[in-house]
């Protein structure tokens, strides 16, 4: 029996030896984690049960399980290096099958798509065409490199400081080629719908202790007619404490009890130029609102169509204006003894960009940064976590797949429940400990050669008995 008892003892060393010299062969392994052998002990049964004094019948490899404990993340600078800080898997698709990984070396194949260094396929949630994740639809993420589209510009929102100790300019009537006959001016880009910048003027003239008129020109032209350069105008005026009060323009009513005017401000201080009808509530002097319908000219997009002649001839250049109007808010704007200045300023256009960058933030959300200074979502990595870890198939590659003792996969995105975050430009390393695998291999070199020596030694009592017969 001591032959099986001394087998059984080199089967198992020589087991933990494997185990020991895979962790450490795996030490430089992105995402993997350690293994450690279990044993247990045997004991002889009869039919009707084993004495108390019974000797045992050696030992056998109860589990091989692999420690999910956290590796060290290490920054790498690569975007599309992921880093799982916390609990949670990958999940990859392998030609449809899914497997699991820690392992976050990621790039893109030749069609876009984000894969391992095997080629499995990262799995997220898409977005639709408005930029909004879908969830709960898992599919191929995917790095759209196409240039993207141009917008026209729908809001400009703007706050000015202006002088209230300034006097009337010298020079009338207004002129944007005189600096004596306004105040201040200030410049805006805004884009048309090919993405064309051009360039929208404010000019600020004082006419009163509180009452400013501003002047407004497209690319030097008057935005609704590109062959003339009278500008739009409009009237400003502030309370006793130099906060915006009232805001408007030269109306004329129509005999449909609507307005029309070239260049449109309403008392909310918002001010627009746009194609259409446009609806603004005003609030009337003893605080109660009606809606105004005020139909404005649009906004026509210029360019040079001659420049032979003197002056040059400008027309279209053959794009439009947002179709819903170019506002212009200017609501917060302040009139005290300060100094001209823009306190704020931001519109909502663009030109055409390229990609440029990718960032991956800590809720899984993959942004595409573009050339034209512009960014959005074009996806969401999703993690999964299983209630027996320990269950999961081990299937090479640093992956594992699902097993019938795992169970079934809980998917959610990075940051929920009990999933970790993600770290960009990251990876997680082996979790494996050098020194202690060193030391427990040894432990196992020096169980080995017990375990031989009990062969050893059941022989040579064998022997001893063999040459007494």
């Amino acid at each position: 029996m001591s032959f099986n008892i001394g087998l059984s003892g080199l089967n198992a060393a020589g087991k933990n030896l494997n185990v020991t010299g895979n962790n450490i062969a795996n030490v430089g392994s992105t995402g993997f984690k350690a293994s450690r052998a279990e044993f247990a002990d045997v004991y002889a049964t009869s039919m009707f049960g084993s004495g108390k004094n019974t000797t045992g019948s050696g030992v056998l490899t109860a589990n091989i399980s692999q420690q999910f404990t956290q590796g060290n993340i290490t920054s790498t600078g690569n975007s599309l290096d992921l880093a799982i800080n916390g609990n949670g898997f990958f999940v990859l698709s392998d030609n449809g099958s899914r497997v699991y990984t820690r392992n976050g070396t990621f790039s893109t194949d030749s069609s876009g798509y984000v894969v391992d260094n095997a080629g499995n396929n990262l799995q997220g949630y898409g977005v639709d065409a408005n930029g909004n994740v879908i969830n709960g639809v898992v599919s191929d993420l995917r790095i759209d490199t196409a240039n993207q589209l141009p917008r026209s510009t729908t809001q400009i929102n703007q706050t000015v400081a202006l002088n209230s100790t300034s006097s009337v300019p010298v020079n009338t009537p207004f002129d944007a080629g005189d600096s004596q006959s306004y105040n201040w001016s200030t410049s805006v880009d805004v884009y048309d719908s090919q993405g064309n910048s051009h360039t929208l003027s404010q000019y600020f003239v004082k006419d009163g202790s509180n009452s400013w008129a501003m002047f407004v020109t497209v690319d030097g032209r008057n935005p609704s007619d590109p062959t003339s350069t009278t500008p739009a105008m409009a009237s400003v005026t502030f309370d006793s404490s130099g906060n915006l009060n009232l805001v408007s323009p030269s109306l004329t009513q129509n005999t449909d009890g609507t307005y029309s005017s070239d260049f449109m401000v309403t008392q909310d201080g918002t001010i627009s130029l746009a194609n259409g009808t446009q609806t603004r509530t005003i609030t009337n002097p003893d605080g109660s609102t009606n809606d105004v319908q005020v139909n404005v000219a649009g906004w026509v997009p210029a360019t040079i169509t001659d420049g032979t002649t003197t002056p040059a001839t400008w027309g279209s250049n053959g794009s439009t204006a947002s179709a819903t109007g170019l506002e212009l808010d200017m609501r917060g704007s302040t009139q005290t003894n300060t100094s001209f200045a823009v306190t704020r300023v931001d519109q909502d256009g663009y030109t055409t960009g390229q990609l440029s960058g990718l960032s991956v933030a800590e809720n899984g959300n993959l942004f595409a940064t573009y050339t034209n200074g512009q960014s959005k979502v074009i996806g969401q990595t999703i993690l999964a976590t299983f209630a027996n870890m320990q269950g999961l198939t081990p299937v090479g590659n640093t992956n594992w797949a699902e097993s019938y003792a795992s169970g079934e996969p809980a998917i959610g995105t990075p940051g929920s429940g009990i999933l970790g975050s993600l770290a960009s430009g990251s990876l997680e390393d082996s979790n494996v400990d050098l020194t202690a695998e060193l030391v427990n291999l040894i432990v196992a070199q020096r169980d080995y050669q017990a375990n031989a020596k009990t062969i050893e030694t059941e022989n040579t009592v064998s022997q001893t008995i063999i040459q007494m017969t």
